[in-house]
């Protein structure tokens, strides 16, 4: 049985007939109009219309299936910049994003070489937003309790990420080795999951853009679902050795319903080296 719907099984299992569903709020403005293909991202046609956003039983969201359903969110589209396709309204464009002067040359070098050198093209695990857009799929569990969220990535390494939902703060520097994934501490604030994140080290990208970042990287990541079938993502880069000051970008990500992602990992069948043209 593949690791998403163990998980699933679990949770449905100890809470099945606690949940309760209550009506949508209003789709965030700006939300895409079409709905993107489950492999491609490409739009297809006018969105069908949502089933309301699931609930838990104090009424915040649920960011899996429904009890009794299986799906997985289409994590392969958007990106942090640019207002075009998935991407969110207010994100900035490209040549807004306040680089340091080593960073935007280092970002601009990475365009150039057509991203030959992108770590996760090579099985490196998907830290911070890099998780958001990584190919065939995202499930997110929420674990009440264990006072834990699961993120787990269908693409890549097949990572899976915690956060702990425990009110713990961030282990102190001198505790602490800098990871792929970081050190990650939630909480809901009504509708939105709320994430912070520290700890990072340099070797991934956190975007498939290539922007840089170093050690330094606090990671504020902003989760909703405002209809069943839509994820919204916005984080905000701090970073002052990379950029002159904090910026904010995300995009929506849909769900594909009644179909559990592909068993993929990288290590056996690895898909993205052939397409880096400048490899």
């Amino acid at each position: 049985m593949r690791q998403h719907t163990f998980i699933l099984s679990l949770l449905t299992a100890a809470t099945l007939g606690t949940f309760v569903f209550a009506q949508a709020p209003a789709p965030a403005a700006g939300s895409p109009p079409a709905t993107p293909s489950t492999r491609t991202g490409r739009s297809t046609g006018p969105r069908p219309a949502s089933a309301p956003t699931p609930r838990w039983p104090d009424g915040h969201p649920m960011l899996a299936a429904a009890p009794g359903k299986i799906g997985y969110w289409n994590a392969g589209t958007g990106g942090l910049t640019g207002k075009n396709g998935m991407n969110l309204p207010t994100n900035l464009e490209i040549g807004e994003v306040p680089f340091q002067p080593w960073a935007k040359a280092l970002y601009e070098a990475r365009r150039a070489d057509q991203q030959k050198n992108d770590p996760h093209a090579r099985c490196v695990p998907p830290g911070g937003p890099r998780q958001f857009h990584t190919p065939y799929g995202l499930l997110i569990y929420e674990l009440p309790e264990a006072k834990r969220v699961l993120v787990l990535s269908g693409g890549g390494p097949r990572t899976w990420r915690v956060i702990f939902m425990d009110g713990r703060p961030h282990p102190t520097s001198d505790d602490f080795i800098p990871t792929f994934l970081g050190h990650s501490v939630g909480k809901w604030e009504g509708d939105t999951l709320a994430v912070d994140s520290v700890g990072f080290n340099e070797q991934f990208w956190f975007a498939r853009a290539g922007y840089p970042h170093t050690e330094s990287l606090h990671l504020i990541e902003r989760i909703s679902r405002p209809d069943y079938n839509t994820l919204k993502y916005e984080a905000t880069i701090d970073d002052p050795k990379a950029y002159t000051k904090s910026w904010t970008g995300g995009h929506y990500i849909y769900w594909v319903p009644d179909e559990d992602f592909e068993e993929y990992f990288c290590q056996d069948n690895n898909r993205d080296p052939s397409h880096l043209v400048g490899q």
